[in-house]
């Protein structure tokens, strides 16, 4: 019991947030000195958002980094504020734009741009009360307490945050794989079924990718005590191959449904996995030990129903697949040893990341532009509000912006509706006039329950740290009565700020990304299909570049989630490209399967290799330039060679059967594009204002 409660991903994170927040104050008023204890725990808030407990190799080295820049950060603030005349909007917008560099630099140093404004925007309550080095002190040292702890905190549950990833995968293959063969007969409606698939195949993937960026962060491939943890790694990515591969044979699956009870069958498999993941999940993350495992009778059962049905492909198919799922199952071992892939994620040296920055093209300089401007136009909102120091607006502008328009959006909704309710609970509260010793315990059961939703329910969350953000006003006050009101008008406006900053400043919309994220998920698709058709292809790169295809269609299924909320698009557009997204699924699958083939030789004849790779490559070409072209009519189409012909027509191999089927959804997305690009004309003002800002 004590096991799966200090285990659990919620319980851990939410006592390792409250422990690091709390004992500051424990120690203020041990030492009768709470309004420090209570200044102290502001600066978790700032490390929180700039990643600084982020396990990595490079962990101290980012915590020097992360408190220089705060203290900097309070320093500019407060000589500008106290020894110049220059304005607080002009400061906001000049820092932003100086910080913004560090969204150049690569994705987990952007999360430093706004940490340090917040950093300087809580300077602004401490500027002119107390000595200039004080905030600065305060800064340097509660991030390096913030780090000891965290430090100390991972190294006591070792291992724990790649754990925490790899549970939720293995649980999410689990659902997939269950969800997959639970609609078995429902295919015969692709527009219908995949959508739940689609979205279940992308969890995995996303998951898939933050556990290569843990391990490499980790550099876990050269320490011994992590060898465990990337075997299971390595057993998730053999069985999220074999799970997603393609069974898009709607008209073959329900012949061999008729013929025999092959349906109860399958299900059965697959519910016997589903049931095997879960437990390998929770005992990966409550380390245990796995207990022997066998399906050998579901195995025989299919390949019975395989053998009584030789002609029929879906026996043979999910036998194939099935039988190997559960050897990986049965051994705890993976099919092949394959290295890690490479760290690819972007990083630029400070000079050569300056160099991009100072570009108009630069999307980090655009990000920063638009923080500069939102903080700009809120710090002169509470000048004309009569607000010497408009903190609460400017941070909850910082708060609620995310990246992009459909997370800011949700994040205002839940931050709007947090603080409303927190500060009309706070109100009712402080006419009790409770003790401070009952308030303190108070706020701190509160601060844990909060943080135990706040990965779930960003919403909830805000309720809790609402009342104790009130409370915390109250001991250093003693008057947060007068504040709430306030409070919850600043709260509002800057949620209205953010908004507007997101929709009218150089907004990023992923409708015009799309086109972009399509193009690269075909090259994705063509470099596979180039590997997985060459004379002798090896099992590292053959899986290197699977994941590549597959990460490369979930950036384009992510952009078209995120478009379908954003305003004012041409829905008839969306839904032509839902279609595509679709299609594009379905070669992922079948590419998923030819990489198993092409593991195990099973091969191709060089000469029809050839001409299969020559139909494949003209047909991704052939979309791309469809994707390329913008203009109405098909002349383009022209300059296009058609596919080779003398193609095989007669009994096909495996191999060649999906390639086949890659064809025929390349020729539909072709079709699909021709339609959905010549209705973008047609969407009016926000696709001009789109291809305006891109």
């Amino acid at each position: 019991m004590w096991r799966r409660l200090i285990y659990h991903p919620e319980v851990n994170y939410a006592l390792r947030q409250t422990l690091v927040l709390c004992l500051p104050v424990a120690v203020g008023l041990l030492f009768g000195n709470l309004q420090s204890g209570l200044l102290f725990s502001l600066v978790p808030a700032c490390c929180n958002i700039a990643g600084l407990d982020t396990p990595h190799k490079r962990f101290f080295k980012r915590l020097i980094v992360g408190g220089s820049l705060f203290a900097v950060s309070s320093l500019i603030m407060q000589l500008l504020l106290l020894y110049t005349s220059v304005p607080l909007p002009v400061i906001l917008a000049v820092m932003a734009l100086l910080l913004g560099v560090t969204a150049e630099i690569s994705s987990l140093h952007a999360r430093l741009l706004p940490a340090s404004l917040i950093a300087a925007i809580f300077t602004l309550s401490m500027a002119g009360n107390m000595p200039i080095w004080k905030p600065m002190l305060l800064y340097v040292s509660g991030t390096i307490w913030y780090g000891v702890f965290n430090w100390f905190w991972f190294w006591m549950w070792r291992e724990q945050p790649l754990r925490e990833s790899l549970s939720l995968l293995y649980r999410q293959l689990a659902d997939y794989c269950e969800a997959k063969y639970g609609m078995l007969t429902q295919h015969t409606d692709p527009e219908k079924a995949l959508p739940p698939l689609l979205a279940r195949q992308q969890k995995a993937v996303d998951l898939i990718t933050i556990c290569y960026q843990q391990l490499h962060m980790l550099a876990a491939n050269q320490q011994n005590g992590y060898k465990r943890l990337l075997r299971a790694f390595q057993v998730a990515l053999d069985l999220q191959e074999h799970i997603s591969v393609s069974l898009h044979q709607p008209a073959e699956v329900q012949k061999l449904v008729e013929k025999s009870h092959a349906e109860a069958v399958i299900r059965w498999n697959a519910q016997t996995i589903a049931a095997r993941l879960r437990v390998l999940a929770d005992d990966i993350l409550y380390h245990r030990f796995p207990q022997r495992f066998t399906m050998d009778k579901q195995i025989d059962a299919l390949e019975k129903i395989a053998r009584q049905n030789p002609d029929n492909p879906v026996g043979q198919f999910c036998h194939y697949h099935f039988s190997r799922i559960g050897r990986v199952l049965r051994t705890q071992r993976p099919l092949y040893i394959r290295d890690l892939m490479e760290d690819r994620q972007r990083r630029l040296p400070l000079w050569a990341a300056l160099k991009s920055y100072l570009s108009l093209k630069s999307a980090a300089l655009r990000n920063a532009a638009r923080l500069g401007v939102m903080l700009t136009i809120a710090s002169i909102l509470g000048g004309f509000l009569h607000l010497p120091k408009p903190y609460w607006i400017l941070m909850t502008v910082m708060f609620v912006t995310q990246n992009g328009y459909g997370a800011t959006r949700v994040r205002i909704l839940h931050r709007s509706a947090g603080t409303i309710a927190g500060l009309a609970i706070a109100g009712i509260a402080l006419h009790f006039h409770f003790p401070q010793d009952i308030a303190l315990a108070a706020m701190l059961i509160i601060t844990l329950v909060s943080y135990l939703f706040i990965r779930k329910s960003y919403g909830w969350a805000t309720i809790g740290f609402t009342v104790t953000a009130v409370y915390t006003l109250q001991l250093i006050t003693l008057s947060a009565e007068q504040y709430i009101v306030p409070r919850l008008i600043d709260t509002l406006l800057g949620c209205l700020i953010a908004f507007g900053g997101m929709v009218w400043l150089w907004p990023q919309w992923q409708s015009g990304l799309l086109r972009q994220n399509a193009h690269d998920a075909l090259e994705r698709d063509q470099d596979a299909i180039r590997l997985i058709l060459s004379s002798d292809p090896e099992p590292t790169p053959l899986a290197y570049s699977r994941m590549r295809v597959n990460q490369a269609h979930n950036a384009l299924f992510n952009s078209l989630n995120q478009a379908m909320q954003e305003p004012g698009f041409n829905s008839h557009y969306l839904a032509d490209m839902k279609l595509w997204v679709t299609h594009s699924q379905f070669i992922v699958e079948h590419i998923n399967a030819m990489t198993t083939l092409a593991r195990e030789h099973n091969m191709l004849t060089p000469d029809l290799a050839q001409r299969y790779l020559q139909s494949c490559e003209i047909a991704l070409q052939r979309c791309q330039q469809r994707l390329q072209y913008d203009g109405p009519g098909e002349t383009n189409d022209a300059n296009i060679l058609d596919p080779l012909e003398g193609l095989p027509s007669g009994p096909l191999s495996t191999m060649e059967q999906h390639l086949q089927r890659v064809l025929g959804h390349l020729s539909t997305m072709h079709t699909i594009s021709s339609v959905a690009w010549r209705q973008r004309p047609h969407h009016g003002i926000w696709l001009n204002r789109l291809r305006r800002s891109n």
